[in-house]
């Protein structure tokens, strides 16, 4: 990160950024408690596979912690934990684990006692663990994990339960309005660990004893009376008394939670006071829905994977994906992933440029705590000034080349910007790679060329012989004046209302570019098209037009998908 005093601290003060306005809840908390360090804190049900939502409450907690740092010039101590609930009792079997059998077996009983599916870890909860670890490192995460049946059995917790036990009526005056009739009538905030089957018992309580610190209760099926220790992993709480336990037994001071937790988080929080502890600060941030607009599910698995998202972006377009909104809605698919990497270059671009108001406003300074590596440009030949190429680019370029070889796609670039490679542009490399699979999966396959009508025809033929006409190294600002030339002299494409358009030099409608990228790439819409023809090269766009007049991009487009089509059948 950069140097603290490098970042004016009125500005980081006044700064509109979701983190810093939520760090500086916390500044002020640290000044009425006068307390000496900091906890963040992130929660993960392991009943399910990890996914982005999981991520996103990881990543955007950092986020906090890190305008928290700024604003108190790193003079304050922060943790931040990641809490895994993975002494729940498994309640119903995930649609997206294999060996289903094996897991509804253990149905009832703590994760961490359910056998893990895969049959790589000793349970279902320590490998969903391991697999939210293992992607939180990935990404560089400065975290603490915590289990919950470790800090259970090994007593973290003996002290917060027994006062949880001594305030039983305080609890069950504030759980017991938000129950049913018939839920409330049964209700207990303490669930035993059944000493013989080893399920979670949801039973009334028979009885409690605060001063020994145990709680009574029958097996419903046989009638047998139990006594059970509070403590020590005999007996765990209901959810929302759990997390208000967490929050008082490890000090919590800051953590956020979906927007469907709002009641949630406000019965854990009377009931945190009840405990004698001040609730955690934080907000709550909107979910993310799949395609179908449905909430996405870890049981269901109807949301992306981590593994899903990198395989075709990369780890800076999902956190940018993330500090974006928040509390708004988001359609959370593949179809997302370009947009990401290009606003990720977009802000990348911009942050040399920025004043520290603006900077500190850029996800990519929260994303790279604070010290964001410089954008990747390519130079053409005899130019000083660079550019940078878009993921959007590199989509058209394979889409054109028909090829899903990165090797294909360097060679444009290095016809374009001569002694650039792999070793000079790492990033550029690594974003080849994600482009190439991500056109062979989505973008190749759904296609759709169509037919130039007679006034795209004759447009299209006008603009083959302006390239022709062109000289040798023609810039992309130069074929792109050009394009305007073409446009402006044809009343369909022409825009009067444009600011600068006159009579005599009208502007030029987005249907001329659209019609482009329909007709050409098969696609609704590109990136600048006068930078796609000098990577692409002035005689292979003379080619591609000469063969979306003849309607060979079309015919040879239905015979890959019959192809494909056939592969798939077989």
């Amino acid at each position: 990160m950069n140097s603290w005093s490098d970042i004016p601290l009125e500005i980081a003060q006044t700064s509109n950024a979701w983190p810093f306005e939520e760090a500086r809840k916390l500044v002020a908390r640290v000044k009425r408690t006068g307390q000496a360090d900091v906890l963040f804190s992130t929660g993960y049900g392991p009943s399910g596979l990890p996914h982005i939502g999981t991520f996103g409450e990881v990543a955007r907690t950092t986020m906090v912690r890190q305008a928290f740092r700024v604003l108190t010039r790193d003079t304050i101590p922060t943790r931040l934990v990641a809490f895994s609930d993975d002494m729940d009792g498994l309640r119903k079997v995930p649609d997206n684990v294999p060996n289903k059998d094996r897991l509804a077996a253990a149905l009832g009983k703590p994760l961490t006692q359910a056998p893990d599916p895969w049959g790589e870890y000793p349970s279902f909860g320590e490998g969903n663990n391991a697999r939210l670890r293992a992607f939180l490192d990935r990404f560089g995460f400065d975290y603490t994990f915590m289990s919950s049946t470790a800090e259970y059995k090994a007593g973290r917790f003996d002290a917060a339960l027994r006062l949880m036990l001594e305030r039983l009526d305080a609890v069950m005056a504030i759980m017991l309005p938000s129950l049913r009739e018939e839920r409330a009538s049964t209700y207990s905030p303490f669930l035993p660990i059944h000493p013989h089957t080893g399920l979670v018992m949801q039973v009334p309580l028979e009885g409690h004893d605060a001063a020994r610190g145990t709680i009574s209760w029958r097996d419903p099926a046989t009638g047998e009376l139990f006594e059970t220790p509070v403590t020590g992993g005999h007996c765990k709480l209901q959810w929302k008394p759990d997390w208000a336990m967490r929050w008082h037994a490890l000090r919590v001071d800051y953590e956020m939670a979906g927007k469907d937790l709002i009641d949630s988080v406000k019965l854990s929080g009377r009931i945190v006071r009840a405990l004698g502890s001040e609730p955690p600060e934080g907000f709550n941030y909107e979910l993310f829905l799949d395609d179908r607009g449905q909430k996405i599910s870890k049981s269901k698995g109807n949301g992306l994977t981590i593994d899903e998202w990198l395989t075709y972006g990369s780890p800076e377009s999902l956190s940018v994906f993330m500090f974006g909104k928040p509390t708004a809605a988001k359609k959370l698919y593949f179809d997302v992933i370009p947009r990401a990497m290009d606003d990720y270059l977009t802000f990348l671009e911009a942050y040399p440029r920025q004043a520290w108001k603006e900077r500190l406003g850029n996800p990519v300074w929260h994303l790279h705590a604070g010290d964001p590596p410089a954008s990747e440009r390519l130079a053409a030949e005899g130019s000083n000034s660079g550019t940078s190429i878009s993921f959007a680019m590199l989509l058209n370029l394979a889409a054109v080349a028909n090829s899903e070889e990165p090797g294909v796609l360097w060679a444009f670039l290095q016809r374009y910007a001569p002694g650039v490679s792999p070793a000079t542009h790492p990033r550029l490399d690594e974003m080849i790679g994600y482009a190439v699979l991500y056109f062979r999966d989505f973008v190749r396959p759904a296609k759709t060329y169509r037919a130039p009508d007679a006034v795209e025809s004759e447009a299209l033929e006008t603009l083959s012989r302006m390239l022709g006409d062109l000289p040798s190294g023609a810039s992309a600002e130069e074929i792109q004046t050009a394009l305007y030339d073409i446009a402006r002299v044809i009343p369909r494409y022409q825009d009067l209302k444009a600011k600068t358009a006159t009579p005599e030099r009208p502007g030029v409608s987005n249907d001329w570019f659209n019609m482009l990228y329909q007709v050409l790439l098969g696609e609704e819409r590109g990136p600048r098209f006068g930078s796609f023809v000098a990577l692409y090269g002035v005689p292979e766009t003379r080619a591609l037009i000469a063969k979306a007049l003849a309607g060979e991009l079309a015919s040879e487009h239905a015979a890959f998908l019959a192809e494909r089509a056939r592969s798939k059948n077989a």
